[in-house]
């Protein structure tokens, strides 16, 4: 069995001859992670970080990190004008080319690229303040601008699939202040948004992961998130304290991702072999090993010792 032929296999609920383990951490300092469209050599250096990377541990799939086009290119351009970014932009080719480069190290392996979502792209560009302004006062200025960034993001996903070679892409959203974005104002402002990404790219490719992120220990509320369409869920499970199991049972049984903290400090940046073997099969005994892949609940500290990984690895075959 391939690496790709287990991953969909978990995909669609169907037994597997060992769990999947996938972890990833970023190739770029913070500072620069919106400055690979004018610095080419950084798109590089996360090309050679994922090889090593790759080289090294031979992960059962990959999420291909975005390092260096953070920023969606909104621009100068007023709320209500937003660009719609199409496959001739160079974010899109640069980032097509980035994709196309990185699912060449191994073969017979599911790749999948971040994509963060519509909002989490404008409260980049407005910035906090200023965006939760703009949602009290134009709230349906604020809805269009995420809807026209959707149509944007589409490209990019359909483009680093079609052309780069991607099998899906990992989706990334998160409500990141509950106070001031209630769920009802979520689901009637954000969520169109994302769900006409998610439905679209489904026309694209099936194999779709939903990451729902708790990025600084910010939780929010799952419930939101159970039918958007998605062939896999990602989540915080030690950030929303939703277990794995129970999380299954919250997105209808679709395929689960992770299990581990990713926070420095955590058990798979620190733990001993013992640790983490301890609880990789505490894992499985308690969500089964069908529909589950084992991995963190986002991105891991990026001087996590690879042989963590393999004990994992190691720990469900």
């Amino acid at each position: 069995m391939t690496n790709k032929e287990r991953l969909f296999d978990v995909f669609n609920n169907r037994p597997v001859d060992r769990v999947p383990v996938g972890f990833w951490f970023h190739f770029l300092p913070s500072e620069v992670m919106d400055d690979a469209l004018d610095k080419p050599e950084l798109a590089q250096k996360n090309i050679d970080g994922h090889k090593a990377f790759i080289d090294t541990f031979h992960p059962d799939f990959v999420k291909i990190m975005s390092d260096g086009y953070f920023h969606y290119p909104i621009g100068k351009a007023a709320l209500n004008n937003i660009q719609v970014c199409n496959k001739n932009s160079p974010w899109v080719k640069a980032q097509t080319e980035l994709v196309k480069s990185v699912v060449s190290l191994q073969k017979d392996t599911a790749y999948f690229y971040n994509v963060f979502s519509p909002l989490g792209s404008l409260l980049r560009f407005l910035g906090n303040e200023v965006f939760y302004t703009y949602l009290a006062r134009e709230p349906e200025a604020v809805c269009k601008a995420l809807n026209d960034i959707s149509l944007g993001l589409l490209a990019l996903a359909e483009q680093v699939i079609r052309t780069g070679g991607a099998d899906g892409v990992y989706f990334s959203v998160s409500n990141p202040d509950r106070e001031k974005l209630t769920d009802e104002r979520y689901m009637k402002y954000i969520a169109p948004s994302e769900k006409l990404f998610l439905k679209e790219i489904e026309k694209i490719s099936e194999n779709n992961i939903l990451h729902i992120c708790g990025y600084g220990g910010k939780r929010n509320n799952l419930e939101l998130y159970k039918d958007y369409p998605a062939k896999s869920v990602n989540w915080a499970v030690n950030v929303e304290k939703v277990r794995l199991a129970d999380g299954k049972k919250l997105f209808g049984g679709r395929a689960v991702i992770g299990g581990f903290a990713n926070t420095p400090g955590s058990l798979i940046h620190k733990g001993s072999q013992e640790e983490i073997s301890a609880f990789t099969r505490k894992l499985v005994e308690e969500t089964g090993s069908t529909g589950l892949a084992i991995g963190a609940d986002c991105t891991v500290p990026s001087d996590t010792p690879l042989e963590h990984f393999e004990w994992v690895r190691q720990a469900v075959q």
